[in-house]
């Protein structure tokens, strides 16, 4: 017998538009929930044990409800021990995953992502190497600065090496003749909680501000990446998220924003590519890009790219893959396209001859 199997959350986009999907192919899953996924080595466990049971499963992210940004390693921690945990009892019964996790896991650490990608020659935001304060958070800052100086590099990007949704996503400009500053973040320092993500893009200028919230923002275990000036569009800069499945683009979105962070949720502004009026060579460089990214993982069988497009030349970057990116909002109320050619593979799956 087989079976389908979705790990996720109750009542969530991702898990309703999935259903929706499966019954449009005609096929159901059966669904655990994050709160007791300890259920799925008792659930797959008696299927080992009766012998019968063959498992599609795919996984989705667990929700988080914290805004504190210091609890992000422990959060993270947390799930990269339940993905191995997963990949442990996926070793003892016959199942085939979505997206396997111990894949899952590679790619929520941003940085181990990066170096394979660039091992491969790929173009991606250049990583800028980060030396840490030993003698503290203003030191980290003072150390920083320095090694911006001395690169002549006046503006990057900092990232929590894991984390989503922007959370302690942080753009810095350095003037270089004035030593002004500009930090463009969602962080901010709250009196009870620390550091929290506010969700709502800020722009600081005092230096003073800059330096006591960089510090905490270093303190989180970053990563530098260069700030490349990206693509505009009618006073807009956009990057493209793009989302590949098994070799193929099922949807590319521009994320328009007039600030250097684009994510959706700040309230930065989707666009059909089509309007961008992008040539076909330039897509076409775009998608031979991704599918080289998603070689570089070959047990990937979807994924979430963030495209950058070069301002003038348009030549693509890679900023960041996403092993659970698959969840868009313009797709999922229209056709639902990417949830639909999942739901179609795994009723391929179903009426395959073991």
């Amino acid at each position: 017998m087989r079976q389908l199997c979705l790990l996720g959350n109750p009542g969530s986009r991702r898990t309703v538009f999935l259903e929706q999907a499966a019954a449009q192919a005609g096929t159901a899953f059966c669904f655990l929930d994050w709160k007791d996924w300890e259920h799925a080595a008792e659930l797959w466990g008696r299927a080992e044990a009766e012998q019968e049971t063959d498992w599609f499963v795919k996984i989705d992210p667990p929700l988080w409800d914290s805004c504190c940004l210091k609890e992000l390693d422990g959060l993270t921690l947390e799930y990269r021990q339940h993905l191995a945990e997963l990949y442990r009892l996926a070793q003892s019964i016959s199942v085939t995953f979505w997206n396997p996790p111990e894949v899952i896991e590679m790619l929520l650490d941003k940085e181990t992502c990066k170096q394979r990608l660039t091992a491969a020659g790929l173009p991606v935001t250049e990583t800028v190497p980060l030396l840490s304060g030993d003698a503290g958070k203003k030191d980290s800052v003072k150390v920083l600065l320095e090694q911006m100086d001395s690169m002549g590099i006046c503006q990057i990007f900092l990232k929590p090496i894991r984390g989503s949704g922007a959370a302690g996503v942080s753009a810095l400009r350095v003037q270089p003749r004035t030593g002004r500053m500009a930090l463009y973040t969602c962080a901010a320092l709250h009196p009870v909680y620390g550091l929290v993500n506010t969700r709502h893009l800020r722009r600081i200028s005092d230096r003073r501000e800059i330096t006591e919230l960089l510090g905490e923002i270093l303190g989180l275990g970053c990563m530098a990446e260069r700030w490349y000036a990206k693509a505009e569009h009618q006073g807009f800069s956009y990057d493209l998220r793009v989302v590949v499945q098994e070799g193929r683009m099922d949807y590319v979105l521009a994320r328009l924003s007039r600030g250097p962070i684009t994510n959706l949720h700040l309230n930065n502004h989707p666009l059909e590519t089509e309007a961008l009026g992008l040539a076909p060579k330039v897509m076409a460089s775009v998608r031979a890009l991704c599918l080289q990214a998603m070689a570089c993982f070959p047990a990937l069988r979807s994924a979430g790219i963030d495209i950058l497009l070069e301002k003038g030349s348009l030549r693509p970057r890679i900023i960041e893959m996403n092993a659970q990116g698959d969840l868009i909002y313009q797709d999922i109320f229209q056709e639902n396209r990417i949830y639909r050619r999942q739901a179609e593979r795994m009723k391929q799956w179903l009426e395959e001859v073991p």
